[in-house]
């Protein structure tokens, strides 16, 4: 038999499998998980720090509306001001309303009804971003229930009791109160008469900052989960109805044993306050009690400037 041409003879292809062997697959893993933790840090950082940029900016609407109403009106909004029934009160923000740009909220809003009464169903269900902190997680609305003889948070005292707990009215959230000063808002409706901006049935004036505009807080920031609040009103028979509008620097920024009027937020070591002269800055958990209570009090104290 001839021998073939070597151009004849069947050439035999050698297929090469590709592909990653376990151990190389492995590897890709681990580098891509270190990648992840290396990344998702600083990608929640700059997400945060978005976050606090706009809660500033929310504060500083809020800092613009306060002095136009001033302006226009020669003092602040009352605190909190009881309807003509002494059933429930309107907070600080609803006067607010016409120089946030929510002029048509403003005239579903009649401070001589009740909170709860038809006339509000509206604005029970409006929640206003300019009076949201955006790093919080809060629910639009919450409910608030009758104060419990036994004390306790949302009526789990009278649950733990047996007895059912009274819902008195649903409110929309907000997460920036007004300062009532170094003393406890929400120890009885009447409220003891506070020391800082936002006051019970009355109203300051920028001349009674005896420490100066920029060195007193007037707005401050407060978590959801210490304890829901809104820019509506209250029943005056709710519980904690008016830590639910105003706050108080009492035990410090973001200190777990505080009371609920306290301050607080998510952003990381503090909170940002919105202060007399229109300026926002972050105040830290850091911060000297004794500085502190002087920032919130409208008023010198002679014991202690």
């Amino acid at each position: 038999m001839a021998q073939l041409d070597a151009f004849q003879r069947p050439i035999r292809i050698r297929r090469v499998h590709s592909g990653f062997t376990i151990f190389e697959l492995l590897v890709a893993v681990a580098i891509i998980g270190i990648l992840a933790a290396l990344l998702l840090p600083a990608i929640g950082a700059a997400r945060e720090s978005a976050r606090r940029i706009q809660c500033v900016s929310h504060l500083r609407e809020v800092g613009l509306a306060l002095h136009n109403h001033h302006h226009a009106m020669q003092r602040l909004p009352t605190g909190w001001r009881f309807d003509p029934s002494n059933r429930s009160a309107t907070g600080w923000a609803v006067a607010l309303l016409p120089y946030l740009g929510q002029t048509a909220l403003a005239d579903r809003v009649d401070v001589n009804k009740t909170v709860d009464d038809p006339v509000h169903a509206m604005a029970r269900e409006t929640t206003l971003d300019v009076l949201l902190c955006p790093s919080d997680i809060a629910e639009p609305n919450f409910r608030l229930f009758a104060e419990s003889e036994f004390g306790g948070d949302e009526g789990l005292a009278d649950r733990w009791s047996g007895a059912e707990p009274e819902m008195l009215v649903q409110l929309p959230t907000a997460n920036y109160v007004g300062m009532f000063g170094t003393i406890e808002a929400d120890d009885s409706i009447p409220a003891p008469l506070g020391d800082g901006s936002f006051l019970e049935n009355r109203s300051t004036q920028f001349r009674d900052f005896q420490r100066g505009l920029s060195n007193t807080i007037v707005v401050g920031e407060r978590t959801m989960k210490q304890v829901p609040s809104t820019w509506l009103g209250v029943s005056l028979r709710g519980e904690d109805a008016a830590a639910r509008l105003v706050g108080s620097a009492l035990e410090g920024i973001n200190n777990p044993l505080a009371d609920e009027a306290d301050f607080s937020s998510r952003h990381p070591d503090g909170a940002n306050f919105l202060w007399g002269d229109g300026h926002v800055s972050f105040v830290t958990r850091h911060v000297d009690l004794d500085q502190y209570h002087r920032w919130a009090r409208i008023r010198l104290d002679p014991n202690n400037r």
